[in-house]
């Protein structure tokens, strides 16, 4: 045979081989820490907890009770408070919000709510159609992205406990459940009134 017409066994064939048996053991792995007890797929780390809430103010969503939601607004409370982002166009938002009804009316928690980048008019129809937990609706517009980047938001539903300090003492990123609710959020809430 001529040097050119045939490929020598070696480096080259094994890492053909082990190529895609590497790729098979990486998701394997990956498939596996995901389905770890206690894994979260939802839970994204986040350096608010723990810090203050920076001074912020966005402006009432028209048309609803209560005016917009600012650092002070969250801080006027003797208790924590919570701090719900939410969208119209959100399908885990409009699966959580029995939720967030719930912890309103029934657990009398103070709940605020911030509309992302959400055309104000769907916001309040949405709201009417739904029920409005919310003791006060901010507007987060494309305009004011500066503060949803000061407030650590990465999308949307996304729920903060807030200390009467002003100090986020919890997040949840995506839609809140009764489990998330009794196994999760209950608890630090009651931590919180505690102290």
């Amino acid at each position: 045979m001529s040097e050119h017409g045939a490929t020598p066994p070696g480096l080259g064939r094994r890492l053909l081989f082990a190529l895609p048996l590497l790729a098979v053991l990486a998701f394997a792995g990956l498939a596996y820490w995901g389905l770890q007890p206690g894994h979260d797929p939802d839970a994204v780390p986040t350096g608010m907890v723990g810090e203050r809430i920076p001074d912020f103010t966005l402006p009432a969503l028209a048309g609803v009770r209560g005016g917009g939601v600012s650092l002070a607004t969250l801080t006027a409370h003797e208790g924590p408070v919570l701090v719900n982002v939410f969208a119209s166009w959100c399908a885990p938002c409009r699966a959580e919000h029995p939720v967030i009804m719930h912890l309103a009316e029934q657990r009398g928690i103070p709940v605020y709510g911030i509309a992302y980048k959400n055309a104000p008019a769907k916001a309040r129809a949405w709201l009417n159609e739904l029920g409005n937990p919310y003791r006060a609706v901010g507007v987060l517009s494309e305009k004011r992205a500066g503060v949803g980047i000061d407030l650590g938001i990465s999308g949307v539903p996304e729920t903060f406990l807030v200390g009467p300090n002003g100090v986020i003492r919890y997040k949840h990123n995506g839609a809140l459940t009764r489990t998330i609710l009794e196994n999760d959020l209950l608890p630090r809430l009651a931590e919180l009134r505690d102290q």
